[in-house]
């Protein structure tokens, strides 16, 4: 099978095709044959070089979120699935097994039907993100009619968040440039306030009780606390866990704890079918332009996802 993937660390010029021996589906395993893939920003530190199990051997394939139709099923799996469905996947990339491929084997798990009217590429930009703002939003576990403030929310974690906040019953204090700032309010945000260092300060300025918790998907790090009532919760995306003032947490999470999370996985679907949440694509490439899709995206400022088609 056709795959884009990386024998050597760097740059998005390491990016090449290669020919892989196609994947097999075992007991409890379904095989996706791969129509659109999302590149995302794990896909590019995967590739520059991060530390890997010292076992790890090239080559290496990245992508954590698959879209397509089901072409196999493993023995003895249980599913509602049949061959032909079309299917969007969360994939876990562990050496060749990642979601730049033409085909994929994911535990069944991790594998739901496609949003009813989407494409392929929009369906593949949801997965992954998707599941990122829901752990987030789990994580705080916030009552409705709370208020939960996010960073980066132009972004694909963030607007997620902003739009399952909502649909949460929360109240949303969200950031935003000046020329994201109709993108954020379309997508449900209460309030709105520019973007930057400054912003908890804003937030306290707007709201003085301070908000229940945040989402911190622009990694400002410990300036979150001033946002949060003494004693609440940040949750960060990056990895940030240093200490907070008034007994504000810092939570980092990572969204491989929710890639056998079928019932949530699903529940996206569910809610991109009714318009409760925005499948944003910013622009496609076939497979063999990868390395450009990863130019575009370090150079910042794109708003939706990036997709490769096979």
């Amino acid at each position: 099978m056709k795959a884009v993937g990386f024998t050597e660390f760097g740059g998005p010029e390491v990016l090449q095709i290669l020919e892989l021996p196609t994947p097999e589906a075992g007991p409890g395993e379904v095989r996706i044959h791969v129509h659109a893939a999302t590149v995302n920003a794990v896909d590019a530190l995967q590739r520059s070089g991060p530390a890997r199990s010292p076992d790890a051997q090239p080559p290496f394939v990245p992508g954590m979120d698959a879209a397509g139709v089901v072409d196999q099923i493993g023995p003895g799996t249980s599913t509602d699935l049949s061959v032909g469905d079309r299917v969007m996947a969360i994939v876990l990339p562990d050496g060749v097994h990642g979601a730049y491929a033409e085909q994929v084997v994911v535990p069944v798990e991790s594998v739901v039907r496609a949003p009813h009217g989407a494409t392929d590429a929009q369906t593949a930009s949801l997965p992954m993100n998707g599941l990122t703002a829901r752990l987030a939003l789990d994580t705080l576990g916030l009552e409705p009619g709370q208020t939960v403030a996010i960073t980066g929310a132009a972004g694909a974690v963030g607007g997620y968040a902003v739009q399952l906040a909502k649909a949460d019953g929360l109240r949303v204090v969200a950031d935003a440039s000046d020329q994201d700032e109709t993108l954020i309010k379309e997508l449900g945000a209460d309030i709105v306030l520019r973007r930057g260092a400054e912003y908890p300060d804003r937030v306290r300025l707007e709201v003085p009780e301070c908000v229940d918790g945040l989402v911190d998907a622009a990694s400002l790090g410990a300036l979150c606390a001033r946002a949060v009532r003494d004693g609440g919760r940040v949750v960060t995306l990056r990895g940030y866990d240093g200490p907070g003032e008034r007994d504000v947490v810092f939570e980092p999470v990572v969204v491989f704890s929710y890639v056998k999370e079928h019932a949530k996985l699903d529940q996206l679907r569910q809610q991109a079918e009714q318009g409760r949440i925005t499948l944003r694509i910013a622009k496609t490439f076939p497979a063999e332009q990868a390395a450009e899709a990863h130019r575009l995206l370090a150079a910042g400022g794109v708003r939706g996802r990036l997709i490769l088609t096979f």
